[in-house]
């Protein structure tokens, strides 16, 4: 691996990828490492709350003169249109599973008062 030249500018932080929990994350940071490409990991906003431990989604960090290396090491092109794609959830079962689910239950309440209404 070539040697990267250190600027002034390395401590400028850049989110270079998203996990959905400590450990997808942890697995990021393990790449970028085999790569020499020194990560940060912190909690994604809205999701600092420490009861959470290692669930709720983290963004992966890297200087900036690290980010052309951990794309190359993570496969991505564009950093935001993996974040985008990853927190779109009108494909995902469950959230389908949960609407369905959601839709029934109000379906059933507004079943069960019309009928203590009319009793």
């Amino acid at each position: 691996m070539s040697e990267r030249t250190k600027s002034t500018r390395d401590t400028d932080l850049v989110k270079v990828a998203y996990a959905n929990d400590q450990m997808q994350a942890e697995f990021l940071q393990g790449l970028l490492r085999d790569a020499e490409v020194g990560s940060v990991v912190r909690r994604a906003p809205g999701f600092d709350v420490p009861e959470f431990l290692a669930a709720g989604p983290r963004d992966v960090l890297v200087a900036a003169s690290d980010v052309d290396v951990a794309r190359d090491v993570l496969g991505q092109d564009d950093p935001e249109e993996s974040v985008r794609s990853s927190r779109s959830g009108a494909d995902r079962p469950t959230r389908v599973l949960a609407g369905l689910l959601i839709g029934l239950a109000v379906v059933v309440l507004v079943v069960c008062v019309a009928t203590y209404v009319l009793v």
